[in-house]
């Protein structure tokens, strides 16, 4: 894929001819589409929605063609425009990402290493297109793991009589090094509305069992309930706890041969697994909101 290419989000009322002049915006700039995929919930509220994600190769953003359709500009910035243009004739919500901008990732953990290790070696594998600039944790426990991966670690602890500070101390540490995602990768703290607000989008990963088992000691309730399946739900982070939109989810079977600590190891390499698909999702611009949902193209 050209590394000049352009992701396009869309959302919009469901109508005839949608995906033709979606199409044809592009064509008519003569631009190349490489990517794309589209899908109509016709349950939503409110009427059938349509959804779309388009991958644009715009090396040719700078041909006589382009600049004609852009009435005269070969920027980004016209483009987007000429774009936005179409969307509101449209009613549609939409966004773009470049894939020259790589984001900038920062993992936020508490003592559990298991999903932070994940996702660095993801990363440093070229699975996860992102650089992960800072670890932060409300302990230390996990610093020589940031340390073997030479990322720079911020300790922030925690108290309910500083979480006012330490959630400002966090949002500066993101500020400063121009953080595009937050993954709480097991962080076992409660983060405020007032931080989610003002932070970049936030992705989360916990447990989740059927039925579901809340507070400490999960996998030891799911034992003493005997469960045949643990599973994780990785989610976007809202100031309802753990009832974000969810981008990704699995399951792995148990039986009673198991104690509480080896269904916590399978527990653990599902939380891996949802974890990175989920943030996978995210860098490749493959989620779009919709209220309480997502939809994953």
């Amino acid at each position: 894929m050209s590394v000049l290419a352009a992701t396009f989000l869309v959302a919009a009322p469901d109508q005839p001819g949608l995906v033709a002049r979606l199409a044809g915006f592009f064509y008519d700039a003569g631009l190349n589409i490489v990517d794309a995929s589209n899908h109509t919930d016709p349950w939503a509220d409110g009427g059938p929605r349509f959804f779309m994600r388009l991958v644009v190769d715009i090396a040719g953003l700078s041909s006589p063609r382009a600049v004609a359709a852009l009435g005269g500009s070969s920027t980004r910035g016209a483009l987007e425009a000429r774009f936005g243009e179409l969307s509101a004739a449209l009613s549609a919500a939409w966004s773009v990402r470049y894939a020259d901008h790589v984001p900038r990732v920062a993992v936020v953990v508490t003592r559990d290493p298991a999903c932070l290790y994940d996702l660095v070696l993801r990363q440093r594998a070229g699975e996860l297109a992102c650089e992960i600039p800072l670890v932060i944790a409300n302990h230390p426990t996990l610093e020589p793991v940031a340390e073997s991966f030479r990322i720079p670690f911020y300790c922030l602890p925690v108290t309910p009589e500083t979480k006012p500070e330490q959630e400002k101390s966090l949002l500066e540490l993101l500020v400063r090094h121009d953080v595009d995602l937050v993954v709480l990768a097991r962080y076992m703290q409660i983060l405020s509305e007032g931080f989610l607000a003002a932070a970049p989008p936030v992705i989360n990963i916990h447990h989740g069992f059927l039925p579901a088992f809340q507070g400490a000691k999960p996998y030891h309730q799911a034992h003493a309930r005997g469960v045949k399946l643990v599973g994780a739900t990785a989610h976007y982070a809202t100031k309802d706890l753990d009832q974000g939109p969810i981008i990704e989810q699995d399951v792995a079977r148990v039986d009673h041969t198991m104690g509480p600590d080896e269904m916590a190891r399978v527990g653990r390499d599902v939380e891996r697994v949802v974890l990175s698909r989920a943030v996978r999702a995210h860098l490749e611009r493959r989620v779009i909101v919709e209220g309480r949902r997502t939809v994953v193209l």
